[in-house]
């Protein structure tokens, strides 16, 4: 079976960074696109960036200049760097990947469990 596993939430203080990693892991031949989501209560979930296999990026434009995505193919492991953080950022931030399973298949939409980050002013 595929598992995403992501690490790095915390607490930290407004201007403060952080550095998200996701790892993906199990039965899949390559990864196709990789980025991040977040999810606060009352609200939609919000694609804050993401990465195409080639290494092309897009971010929301609340983030751009603050956080930067990337990705090392030989570790199946995408990350996200977040800095200058705001209390606006804090949310769950959740992992998702595009996988090809098979040879014979369209990539398939896989997330992770997501990871809590907390601002605070």
């Amino acid at each position: 079976q595929v598992q995403l596993v992501e690490s790095g939430g915390g607490l930290v203080q407004a201007g403060g960074s952080l550095r998200l990693s996701c790892a993906a892991s199990g039965n899949f031949v390559s990864i196709n696109a990789t980025g991040w989501y977040r999810q606060t209560p009352g609200k939609q979930r919000e694609l804050v960036a993401q990465i195409t296999k080639d290494s092309t990026t897009n971010y929301a434009e609340s983030v751009k200049g603050r956080f930067t995505i990337s990705r090392d193919n030989a570790k199946n492991t995408v990350y996200l760097q977040m800095n200058s953080l705001k209390p606006e950022d804090t949310a769950v931030y959740i992992c998702t990947a595009d996988l090809y399973v098979s040879l014979f298949t369209l990539p398939r939409r896989y997330w992770g469990q997501g990871t809590q980050v907390t601002v605070s002013s």
